[in-house]
């Protein structure tokens, strides 16, 4: 898998490519879409910035929340193959990577497991800090159970503050009861 960094750029006979808006073509082959989601994310992401669009304008285009989108983009969801085919409309994708958008994902597989990015990481820090106040909050209120992360929806709204803008994540999600058996 090649590092986001350091994606081949290639001219070999056969490879995909993504069209960009100033006459570049990102090339890859059709090896390094099957070898990780990284140079398919990295096509996907240069994509979009040689259009200028933001992940709320393929919210608008698609009809899915842009968390969505952006979980799609790191290859951790499932595209339709028309959300696919319209994705590739948007962002003049070549026909490799609309397959690869279609392929079942290997989720939740950060790496390294504590996650070093700072945005990252203060989600990971307040599961730590209040995880366990989360789960027992959760438990009196529903009972032995879990939060789907399937039946879910995730949200991100900016909230203005005279102290600085504020980052609002709601999190939204089937409460399942564990079986007893």
């Amino acid at each position: 898998m090649l590092p986001l960094h350091r994606m081949a750029v290639a001219s070999a006979a056969g490879a995909g490519r993504v069209g960009l808006e100033r006459g570049l073509v990102l090339r890859f082959t059709p090896m390094t879409i099957a070898s990780g989601t990284a140079s398919v994310t990295a096509a996907l992401m240069a994509a979009k910035r040689s259009k200028g669009l933001s992940f709320a304008d393929l919210e608008a285009a698609l009809g899915r929340d842009e968390v969505w989108i952006a979980s799609l983009f790191y290859g951790q969801s499932t595209a339709s193959a028309e959300e696919a085919k319209r994705l590739a409309e948007l962002l003049d994708l070549d026909p490799a990577v609309v397959g690869a958008l279609q392929t079942y994902p290997t989720k939740g597989c950060l790496d390294p497991v504590i996650p070093t990015d700072p945005l990252l990481y203060r989600f990971y820090e307040i599961i730590q800090v209040y995880g366990m106040a989360l789960k027992d909050v959760i438990q009196e209120k529903f009972g032995d159970g879990i939060m789907s992360a399937i039946d879910f929806s995730l949200d991100v709204d900016k909230v203005p503050d005279p102290a600085g803008d504020r980052v609002k994540v709601t999190m939204c999600g089937k409460f399942l009861s564990y079986k007893k058996w």
